[in-house]
This record gives C-alpha cells, structure tokens and sequence, in this order.
C-alpha cells in the first residue's frame, strides 16, 4: 500500500487542506497508517501532478492561502483498483517486542520500563480515539450510525484502532505482571514504573 491510497481514502470525506490532511492523519488515519506532515506534503504535490487530485486556491485575509484538495474521477478509480486488489497480510514490525524477545539476558527492568511506556502511550490513543468515536456517533447508537451514516468506512477504521490500543494495554500489562512476578523471587524486584527497587 501506498501512502497515496491513505490520502484517497480521507480524501472520500470532502475537500481539505494539507493541513487537514496531517491533522486527520494524526486523529484517526493514524490508527492504521502513519505518515508526517512532511511526507503527505510531498505526496499530495506528487498526487496533483499524476491527475489524482486537485487543488484550488483560497485566498484568505490575515492569513496565508490554503490549498484544498479533492480527489478526481482518476483518483477514485486508482482507490477503486487498489480496493480491489488482493490484500498482503499483515506483518509485525515491533522494536518492543525485540526487546521483549532478548531480556532473559538479564535487562528486564528496562523491558519493565518501555511496557509502562508502551501502557501509558496506548492509553492516551484510546482516549483520543473513543472521544472520535463519541464525536461521529453524535447521541447515536451504534448500530443507528451503522444504518444511517452516508459512509461508515471511518466508524470501521477507528473500532479497529480502538481493539488494537485495547490489546496493546492488555498484552503489555500481561507482559509486565510476569515480569514483576519472576523478579519478585529474585534479587532486582521491579516497581510499578519499570525500576529495580534494589541498587
């Protein structure tokens, strides 16, 4: 997958400026595919340029113009072919979990340390991401928006996000109790922060 095929995609919900391209990017895009404000800037110059997207002008007082982007007619249809493509599986890419793999080798208090890390990031993600939940819901139920809404591609995108933070914490807090409760029997117990409470 292309970065291109993500900014089609958030492109389905209306025109918008590189600037709100990057902010959604880290809103919600963001929960399955990450890119910088730098590599979307270059990539919708990138997208023009290939007849995918198109940019207007407007002008503004006080302010800098902005640019908006809309996907084409051309842009769709490269969204629709990459749509129907046949999916790669996905494959993991964790430098945690090559930290996990090798602490027998006596670090498992630095390991301790960036799962208290990795809790606390995912934490904050599950939080930003359920008030986007409660945001496009709106008062709805869940299955009203589901029947209702022109499109659920998003609400879709972000329940995944939303399970993925949820194993994140479950899986690093499972990882972490077992640490505590090895080192518990030896000399370097570990704390709630991920220390070794002997020196």
């Amino acid at each position: 997958m292309a970065l291109r095929h993500a900014v089609l995609a958030a492109l389905m919900e209306g025109e918008a400026s590189g600037y709100d391209l990057a902010k959604e990017f880290d809103a919600s895009v963001a929960n399955f595919w990450m890119a910088t404000p730098q590599q979307l800037y270059k990539e919708l110059e990138r997208m023009s340029a290939d007849g995918l997207i198109d940019a207007r002008v407007v002008e503004q007082e006080k302010r800098p113009n902005k640019k908006l982007h809309s996907i084409t007619e051309s842009g769709r249809e490269a969204l629709r072919t990459f749509i129907a493509d046949p999916t790669k599986p996905t494959v993991i890419r964790d430098e945690m979990l090559v930290k996990v793999q090798g602490m027998d080798s006596g670090d498992t208090a630095a390991v301790a340390a960036v799962l208290v890390e990795r809790i606390g990031w995912a934490e904050a993600k599950l939080a930003r991401y359920e008030r986007s939940r409660a945001r496009m819901l709106d008062g709805r139920s869940e299955q009203a928006y589901l029947s209702e809404s022109a499109r659920i591609g998003p609400y879709l995108t972000l329940l995944r996000g939303i399970a993925f933070e949820q194993e994140n914490i479950r899986w690093a807090q499972f990882s972490l109790d077992a640490i505590r409760r090895r080192s518990a029997t030896e000399s370097d117990p570990v704390d709630d922060e991920g220390l070794t409470t002997t020196r």
